[in-house]
């Protein structure tokens, strides 16, 4: 999915530009090898989803966006590349946007600290950006932790409930994507309504978003997901596909005695296969349509006609060409 030509915005996509050039200017601090570390997924690219959030929802794509509000959109990447520094040391990931993770390359010890380092200068940003987004983006991080919290709690737990699941993408996903609308909104100093609606689209946005990954993990093709299709399933994260599919009548009994442990590549596609064979994929697709439905709605609140047509844009291509419509 292209977001820049589903977003249609011009403005924002000229801003992102500028933004990409802020990016490594906001994090060196003149140590060559603590420079290398910290602009090494930067470098590497990304889809800049988060600052595009922030931006658009600070300008709705009528101007140009100020030197506050692009901050607001590093300030929240910085953010989540925190967060991806520390998760591929928990989930010992090689790879990540198609070179190598920082801890494969540095190391485990050198990563953490990376990714520490990476959210402090998100803090450091929003503390020049005023109390109220310093406040915010704390907030955000106790919420991304408690939901990755959740989700290592879980761990190869067949019982893992439906709510336990959306607690965990909530706070791991969701709970940034929100913030991220926010902080643009906020940088932009809109009204509260029009605040609080961008806020409700972010988390519906972000909802949708980790609802699409865990459909994908299930039925994409190792080479469009650059990894084994089934992963999450035999790295017991069971998500909302699987978690549908242990109720089902026909194969749920197969499928738990599978599960509840480490898998190896023919018990993972054979869980897998049996995971889709069921109406567990429908069923995730379902759940995605009512975040969709509800994120178009608040957007009516919000005077751009062309921000409210590019997000709604935006959020219905999350679920286009995938199974389960």
């Amino acid at each position: 999915m292209n977001v820049h030509e589903q977003l249609g915005l011009l403005h924002v996509e000229q801003d992102l530009q500028r933004l990409e050039s802020l990016l490594s200017d906001s994090v060196v601090v003149g140590d060559p090898h603590l420079d290398q570390i910290t602009t090494h997924l930067i470098h590497a690219g990304g889809k800049r989803l988060r600052p595009l959030l922030a931006v658009a929802s600070a300008t709705g794509g009528q101007r140009p966006g100020t030197t506050d509000e692009l901050m607001g959109g590093i300030a929240v990447e910085f953010m989540h590349l925190a967060s991806l520094y520390h998760d591929d040391v928990m989930d010992e990931a090689e790879i990540r946007r198609n070179v190598d993770s920082v801890n494969a390359r540095y190391g485990n010890l050198v990563a953490i600290v990376a990714g520490d380092y990476l959210m402090a200068r998100s803090a450091a940003i929003a503390a020049d950006l005023g109390v109220e987004i310093a406040g915010l983006l704390a907030r955000t991080l106790a919420w991304l932790t408690r939901g990755q919290v959740a989700e290592v709690r879980t761990a190869f737990a067949t019982s893992r409930s439906v709510d336990d699941y959306f607690v965990a993408i909530e706070g791991k996903t969701a709970s940034l994507m929100a913030a991220s609308c926010r902080v643009g909104a906020l940088t932009a100093q809109r009204p509260l309504p029009e605040v609080d609606a961008l806020e409700e689209f972010g988390r519906c946005f972000g909802m949708v978003y980790q609802l699409r990954d865990d459909i994908l993990d299930m039925t994409a093709t190792d080479g469009q997901l650059g990894k084994p299709a089934g992963q999450d399933l035999a790295e017991g994260i069971y998500t909302l596909p699987a978690l549908h599919a242990l109720h089902d009548p026909d194969v749920g009994s197969e499928l738990r005695e599978l599960l509840g442990r480490p898998l190896d590549d023919a018990e993972r596609e054979r869980a897998r296969k049996l995971v889709v064979s069921t109406d567990a994929i429908a069923a995730t697709y379902a759940a995605a349509t009512t975040y969709i439905d509800h994120g178009t709605a608040v957007l009516e609140s919000l005077p751009e006609v062309e921000l409210r047509r590019g997000f709604r844009s935006l959020l219905h291509a999350l679920l286009e060409g995938l199974p389960g419509a």
